[in-house]
């Protein structure tokens, strides 16, 4: 079964989306199997990640941002303003495919872990996520 995912992000950051892919599995009634998520986008990723907490998230982004900032000299490809090739330097580092088990119709994640867009831009965007569930 293959479903999509639709998310107007609000800029940087990471946007779960953990209860919409749950939905999907639920839906599909794979008791066991696997739900694989790519994200269609060039300028955000996937990442699971601790979803208790938003100082991780925080942290997460702050730490990216120190990694590739946005004022490096040696861009060119700058089009779309100074968070453009940042952007897809994040996208590259992180992972745009994720692939969770399903277990007993339930996602295999940890107690305190969420799946997230990770939004590399400044502004919002809508991002589409394509979902793949198969037992």
């Amino acid at each position: 079964m293959i479903r999509h995912v639709d998310v107007r992000t609000r800029g940087r950051g990471l946007h779960e989306i953990t209860s919409e892919l749950q939905a999907i599995v639920s839906a599909g009634e794979v008791h066991e199997g696997l739900c694989t998520v790519m994200i269609r986008h060039t300028s955000a990723s996937l990442t699971i990640q601790e979803n208790a907490d938003p100082s991780a998230a925080r942290d997460l982004e702050d730490w990216l941002d120190r990694l590739v900032p946005e004022s490096d000299p040696h861009f060119t490809h700058t089009a779309e303003g100074p968070d453009d090739m940042p952007s897809h330097i994040k996208s590259a580092l992180t992972a745009t495919t994720l692939s969770v088990p399903i277990v007993d119709g339930r996602l295999a994640l940890g107690t305190w872990q969420g799946v997230y867009v990770w939004e590399h831009r400044r502004k919002g965007s809508l991002r589409r996520c394509v979902v793949h569930v198969a037992p």
